[in-house]
């Protein structure tokens, strides 16, 4: 058997258990159960359990960014660009959800350099993020209050809350990668729309503010 195809077994089934079952418990006897090969052979090809969760990290950090490029078209509107976006993370995360929770729940809490690894993957996530709302903003006459800080925090807030409807939509039966999709533009989307408009939220003043008044 070609290499390739041995080591996306080896991967397939540490994903699998690695997700199921978490970093600390997952064994690599099981891996190589599940894979169907000796663990000798696992350790051959992927050298150590960190870095075969490394390396599954890594593979599945690509594919979560391929499915979202992939289905956003340039040459829809921003607002039609976001949800595309949105419904493809959703539908990859629903799809994998042993995927989504080695990246969402065990590489994050296992210190670095895990965390490191889903850092990459997350920063290249609100850049994408940050160039559509960016687009969405061009596209609205009134926008020009909008700062790169602005457009900035904004995506990160969108990546967090997608992030975190992501594992709640994993966890709920029945939920749709378009209904998961569907909850975070109508989170944002009013807010992001009262932003391009001109009109923001009224921050009051601090407490600090009224007593030096």
């Amino acid at each position: 058997m070609p290499r390739e195809v041995r080591e996306k077994q080896m991967l397939d089934a540490a994903v699998q258990t690695f997700g199921r079952l978490g970093y600390r418990a997952a064994s690599m006897d099981e891996i190589a159960e599940l894979a169907g090969v000796s663990k000798p052979l696992v350790y051959l090809y992927l050298n150590s359990k960190e870095d075969l969760f490394t390396a599954c990290i890594r593979r599945e950090a690509a594919a979560l960014i391929v499915a979202v490029r992939a289905a956003v078209d340039p040459a829809l509107p921003a607002e039609q660009q976001l949800w595309e976006g949105a419904t493809a993370f959703f539908r990859h995360t629903t799809d994998n959800p042993d995927a989504w929770a080695v990246l969402h729940r065990q590489a994050r809490t296992h210190g670095e350099p895990f965390a490191a690894e889903v850092a990459v993957m997350r920063d290249e996530l609100v850049a994408f993020v940050t160039m559509l709302i960016g687009a969405a903003a061009r596209e609205t006459q009134d926008a020009g209050e909008l700062t790169d800080r602005d457009i900035a925090g904004l995506a990160q807030a969108l990546v967090g809350a997608a992030e975190s409807l992501a594992q709640w939509a994993n966890d709920t039966p029945g939920m749709s990668a378009r209904e998961a999709a569907s909850v975070l533009m109508n989170f944002a989307w009013e807010g992001l729309n009262k932003l391009m408009t001109g009109e923001r939220w009224p921050v009051p003043p601090s407490p600090a503010a009224d007593a030096a008044k």
